[in-house]
């Protein structure tokens, strides 16, 4: 008798044990599935289907869960009866201060979203230090939504019922600690305070920061994100910014060499050079003043070589210097002028 008892256990458990892993394998092969279509599909998935997938992912987790537990014999009317009047009993006792913490919380969200609008709408004014704004504006953001969530967490604990003195008194003996053996991040903090109160740079300049060159994307108090014309980010830590190069503070110049042949009229070009390219100062909205010519700057093996400077926006003389080029060159060979390249001269071996 004992015998069959134990036999009928061993199957019913090797069962049970046999059904939970097909529900195991067959949900872990469908998110297989699921994330190399999401995969192939890349950025062209519907976002509504996407959102479906991940709904249905839900639905088949916490159903393969529900089914598991049926299979092992799990009572669910016994668990939802004694649950179900737990749960009123609570609702009916806690009612005023499950209701006071909602309000709470809705109160804190309100001010949170109206602070958020009125700081983007402060970010969208044009000005002269609109980028100087921007940057105060996002940490500002940030400083009060990190405090007014820790007073929430505060206000809502101490309606429930926790002291919070001690709690204030724990974090401040924690907050201790955690400067002692954090001394890395208070480095950066601190550096992070001066490089945007002292202005060092904002979001939006260009900049070169220990060697790497980009755009700042962002600036936080612990670290600043540079994003190059690669498109690659790199993250700095503040306290590991030794060394920076703003190239957004001041006029940027456009250089342009090049050279004519030694056989060209040297005035005439630049007289040509002086004559034109003013006129390309309604083509080219990022110069700021007339290209210069400063005349002769080398006299090379093979050629003569002419030096043009132009002022423009800030990190804007890369464009102008490639247009330039293009039209100093068409300018030249309109007018007949030479620009010399390397040639070779062969010379053939008279015969007896």
């Amino acid at each position: 008798m004992i015998g069959d008892d134990c036999m009928t256990l061993f199957i019913s458990n090797t069962t049970n044990i046999i059904v939970t892993a097909g529900i195991v394998v067959i949900i872990l092969a469908y998110l297989l599935l699921q994330r190399k279509y999401i995969k192939k599909k890349g950025d062209d998935i519907n976002k509504l289907v996407l959102g479906l997938l991940y709904f249905f992912d839900f639905i088949l987790l916490v159903g393969g869960i529900l089914l598991g537990l049926l299979v092992w014999g799990f009572d669910y009317n016994t668990f939802l009866d004694g649950f179900w009047g737990d749960f009123s009993a609570f609702i009916l006792e806690q009612i005023g201060d499950i209701i006071l913490s909602v309000i709470i919380v809705l109160i804190i969200s309100f001010i949170l979203k109206v602070i958020k609008i009125i700081l983007k709408k402060s970010a969208t004014k044009e000005g002269p230090n609109k980028k100087r704004r921007v940057t105060m504006l996002k940490v500002t953001n940030s400083l009060i939504n990190y405090t007014l969530k820790i007073i929430m967490i505060l206000v809502i604990l101490s309606i429930w019922g926790v002291d919070v003195l001690p709690a204030l008194a724990g974090l401040g003996i924690l907050g201790l600690v955690v400067g002692l053996g954090a001394q890395s991040l208070i480095k950066d903090l601190i550096a992070g305070f001066f490089i945007i109160f002292e202005h060092h740079f904002d979001v939006g300049d260009v900049v070169e920061i220990n060697g790497f060159k980009g755009r700042v994307i962002d600036i936080g108090l612990k670290t600043t994100r540079v994003q190059n014309w690669k498109n690659d980010i790199k993250i700095f830590s503040n306290g590991n910014i030794t060394e920076s190069i703003n190239y957004s503070l001041a006029d940027s110049f456009a250089v342009i060499e090049f050279g004519i042949s030694y056989g060209s009229d040297i005035q005439r070009t630049l007289d040509l050079l002086e004559q034109e390219l003013p006129k390309h100062m309604d083509k080219l909205p990022d110069l700021i003043e007339i290209p210069k010519v400063l005349g002769v700057t080398d006299l090379a093996s093979s050629s003569v070589n002419i030096r043009v400077i132009a002022k423009t926006n800030p990190e804007a003389q890369y464009g102008v210097e490639r247009k330039l080029r293009q039209a100093i060159k068409e300018l030249l060979d309109e007018n007949g002028i030479e620009i010399p390249f390397p040639q070779v001269v062969v010379h053939e071996a008279k015969k007896n």
